[in-house]
């Protein structure tokens, strides 16, 4: 697939999203996340790009794919979530593997309870988020004790 660059640049919304960029072969080679995609995704295409390793990444990138998302908050959330899933080659894979705060209902339990969660999932329970926040958990949790006592 050629890509071309103006028109694709033109079109391009200043929304904020998710940017994916998929080498000759259709792999996932790298996701970003924007809080103005046509500002983001337009710095890849300088004359003078800052890094290397931004460097030989446009030298495999093939074409870009974009989802539009209502917030940058769901963008960061969506982000994180395909970065998780496809394991792009560009992407830094964090150390600590920091993940985003979960709501988790315990089922092997004859009163099942609701905590926050991090990390890996659980094979028994079952997990609601990720949340952008672990204030966001602690408020819907908060809601939820009120709610259903």
């Amino acid at each position: 697939m050629v890509m071309d660059v103006k028109k694709f640049l033109n079109e391009l919304t200043q929304k904020p999203g998710v940017y994916q960029m998929f080498d000759k072969h259709e792999k996932i080679i790298y996701v970003g996340k924007a809080k103005n995609l046509k500002q983001r995704v337009s710095s890849y295409f300088r004359k003078n790009l800052d890094s290397p390793k931004t460097q030989v990444l446009m030298q495999h990138m093939d074409h870009i794919e974009v989802i539009v998302t209502h917030t940058e908050a769901d963008a960061l959330l969506l982000e994180n979530n395909l970065i998780k899933k496809h394991h792009p080659r560009y992407n830094i894979c964090l150390r600590d593997d920091k993940s985003y705060p979960y709501i988790y209902l315990s089922t092997n339990k004859t009163f099942p309870s609701l905590t926050v969660y991090r990390g890996k999932k659980k094979s028994n329970g079952r997990l609601f988020g990720p949340y952008p926040s672990a204030g966001a958990v602690h408020e819907t949790l908060n809601l939820m004790q009120k709610i259903f006592k």
